[in-house]
């Protein structure tokens, strides 16, 4: 990077010389020189100042040329140095925000908060929270420090504590029967051609180490899937398209039964009009109360069903003869239907999967044989032996923590079976059993019309819905969640829902996973330096793969000079004064 000089003549004779900040670069083996901002005429502003200015651009972003070594030299020699004032990074926020403005987000809020006044745009405090959370996930005191610290978020130069609890009170107010989650779920559908006829729904739960306290409390014991009733929790559930794009997100206090949940989700879906939407759901709400009651509430349900159980229906079914459908090269499906049952079952078999669960099956038997047979072998070792009343207590004492162990191995305790002298074996019965469900899952459907082709992959496409919570837990830092307030936790979950909305339409745009799109992006820096020339804002050079995401998702990537603010210098009057003027602004 260097100064750029350049002539012109005026119609009196009169020559006026400018000067620009230019740099160059290589175009079919020649250098072409490239100006990237015109400072003004010579005689108007301060070329030695100018000359640092250039020199210290090039010492910071490692351009190595004589310009730097006599930057370098003027500073030992006296002069000014430039100094850098801030560094931040701006490439993830910066494209989070374009897709924040494409998808209206910031419209659905505003229109809800248009009639309060407030001193900082509560509509950009959203968005950094939901930034904050996509990029590095932190707590709200943590994120007003990241806004004022870490990172440019476009629209917000500073923000604390008190402007993130104000903007979640807002987003609960704006959400108020869902106003915000429809809007957006529009807006995605148009923007990306979504489907959404087919919706895949699931739950989790979130515990807490204390219950909340009166008649309205959102944290509560309850019944748990695992079995663990003693913590207190709240249940989360999540709506998503075939593509992986999640369209709602729903709370609910406790531990509500399956029913209540899949009828307000039914219900809520139905107010947004979507049409025929087929509602898949997992083996999670596969018993017979709930079967009955999406039996109830229509047709257009796909839920998977539990096949370990010793269900009399499941059995049934998996006893049905019949020849499976090739589907694709790892999937095959076989369609049964009972008599006095509506539902009609749908047998999935996987070679692949077969193959793994037989070979897992098969290293856990084997790990179980080898253990018993060397506990065996040690024990009669020995009895054989002429060993103390003590010793021999302690050794076979030694033998049984070896076999309690291996009962109560979290995997391979499914294999075993006790023996009535307390000794283990293989469970021929069970690893028999297991056998016939090698590589098989059973699917139950109220629809009439639906193929069972379409029953099976739509139902593998619920692994999305799976993704996008693992994705909220890993990533996105769902939990722990710190709020005790309800409106504070739904606020919490709406703003992990949009910042999972966010990163899906990114994957989805540019075929890379947020992950890689966050740290490549990562790595472009805003920096604002002052010299004595003035102060000039500027970001890193992109790299290919920088521009080739920002061109994918359809966002304008930032600007390589954002901003320069030239310092006042005073220049004579025409009548004799003294006057300040600051310099051109860039381009003029």
């Amino acid at each position: 990077m260097f100064l750029r000089f350049t002539s012109r003549t005026n119609a009196d004779g009169m020559v006026v010389r400018y000067v620009a900040l230019a740099h160059n670069r290589r175009v079919d083996g020649r250098i072409k020189p490239d100006v990237l901002m015109n400072l003004g005429r010579v005689d108007q502003v301060d070329v030695a100042g100018l000359r640092r200015l250039a020199a210290s651009i090039n010492k910071h972003f490692g351009d190595s040329d004589g310009l730097a070594e006599a930057a370098e030299a003027g500073v030992t020699a006296g002069a000014a140095p430039l100094e850098v004032l801030d560094a931040r990074t701006i490439g993830a926020t910066w494209l989070l925000d374009g897709l924040w403005r494409r998808l209206d987000v910031g419209a659905a809020v505003r229109a809800a908060t248009d009639a309060r006044r407030f001193t900082t745009s509560m509509e950009r405090v959203l968005f950094a929270l939901v930034a904050n959370r996509a990029v590095a996930p932190m707590s709200k005191l943590s994120a007003a420090e990241w806004v004022r610290e870490d990172a440019v978020v476009p629209g917000l130069s500073t923000m604390d504590e008190d402007h993130a609890y104000r903007a979640m009170d807002l987003l609960v107010d704006a959400d108020t029967k869902d106003r915000v989650q429809e809007s957006v779920s529009y807006a995605v559908a148009g923007l990306l051609n979504l489907e959404s006829d087919l919706l895949f729904f699931d739950t989790i739960r979130f515990e807490r180490d204390d219950e909340d306290g009166g008649d309205d409390a959102f944290r509560r014991f309850g019944h748990a899937k695992d079995h663990r009733g003693d913590l207190p929790r709240f249940v989360i559930g999540l709506a998503v398209t075939k593509e992986g794009i999640p369209v709602r997100c729903w709370c609910w206090p406790g531990s509500p039964s399956d029913q209540a949940v899949l009828a307000e989700v039914r219900d809520d879906l139905r107010d947004w009009n979507l049409g025929r939407v087929i509602t898949v759901v997992d083996r999670g709400f596969s018993s017979a109360d709930n079967l009955a009651h999406l039996r109830r509430a229509g047709g257009h349900r796909i839920a998977g069903m539990r096949m370990r159980d010793g269900d009399p229906l499941v059995e049934a079914v998996l006893s049905r003869q019949g020849r499976y459908q090739h589907v694709r090269d790892n999937l095959r499906v076989k369609e049964v239907r009972l008599d006095g049952q509506d539902a009609r079952f749908v047998i999935c078999h996987n070679p692949d999967q077969a193959q793994r669960d037989r070979q897992h099956r098969d290293e856990a038997i084997a790990r179980i044989q080898a253990e018993l047979a060397r506990i065996a072998e040690q024990r009669a070792r020995d009895a054989g032996r002429p060993l103390g009343d003590r010793t021999r207590a302690r050794n076979e004492a030694a033998h049984v923590r070896a076999e309690r162990a291996l009962r109560d191995h979290p995997t391979l305790g499914r294999w075993r079976v006790q023996q009535p002298n307390g000794r283990l074996k293989v469970n021929t019965a069970k690893v028999k059993a297991e056998a016939r469900l090698d590589g098989k899952y059973l699917i139950a459907t109220f629809d009439p019309d639906i193929s069972a082709e379409d029953v099976a992959l739509g139902y593998k496409n619920l692994l999305e819905a799976e993704r996008g919570f693992r994705d909220l837990k890993a990533q996105l830092l769902l939990r722990p969640v710190f709020h005790r307030l309800e409106h504070r936790i739904r606020a919490h979950v709406v703003i992990c829902w949009l910042a999972l909305l966010l990163t899906r339409v990114a994957e989805r745009s540019s075929g890379h996973t947020w992950r890689t799109i966050n740290r490549q992006l990562g790595r472009i820096t805003q920096v604002t330096l002052a010299g004595p020339a003035g102060t000039v804002t500027q970001t890193t050079p992109l790299t290919a793969e920088q521009k080739a995401i920002y061109q994918a998702i359809s966002v304008q990537p930032p600007a390589r000079v954002t901003a320069f603010e030239p310092r006042l210098i005073k220049i004579p009057r025409s009548r004799g004064g003294v006057g300040a003027r600051r310099l051109p602004p860039p381009g003029v």
